[in-house]
């Protein structure tokens, strides 16, 4: 007989796969062309690989609720503390008055909403930039 924590083992184990099936159909779902591009570089000369991964991938629609419920389940369970953190991720939050790409949530993906972000990006990638190119000798961020 299994003992509870081979069942949380277990569990653990196929909510990651399932977790990983889910982020490359979602991946799969909003940049398609990005997606079977780098899929075809991975499988090299083998497309028939590529296209057989992507008729596996789950609908992130119709499979992310039942692995959210069981997911929310076993977080529960084994880690009591970070499931405020772990929901947060899913729902809205209360009082939001508008969509941005940082009060986001798969919630919004589910619906079907979707955020583009152009203004500011330049910003942010020019304050990235100068990040990466300002790290002292010692490979520490400078602030």
């Amino acid at each position: 007989m299994p003992s509870n924590l081979d069942r949380y083992k277990k569990d653990l184990e196929s909510l990651i796969g399932r977790g990983g099936d889910l982020l490359n159909a979602m991946q799969a779902e909003c940049f398609p062309e990005a997606f079977e591009k780098q899929l075809n570089e991975i499988a090299g000369k083998d497309k028939d690989v590529a296209k057989e991964f992507l008729k596996t991938l789950p609908s992130f629609k119709n499979t992310y609720q039942l692995w959210y419920s069981e997911a929310r389940v076993l977080v529960r369970q084994l880690l009591p503390d970070r499931l405020s953190d772990f929901v947060s991720h899913y729902g809205k939050p209360k009082g939001r008055r508008d969509i941005t790409y940082e009060n986001y949530k798969i919630e919004d993906y589910l619906q079907g909403l979707r955020v583009t972000r152009t203004v500011g990006y330049l910003e942010e990638k020019n304050w990235l930039d100068r990040r990466l190119l300002s790290r002292n000798s010692n490979n520490n961020w400078p602030y």
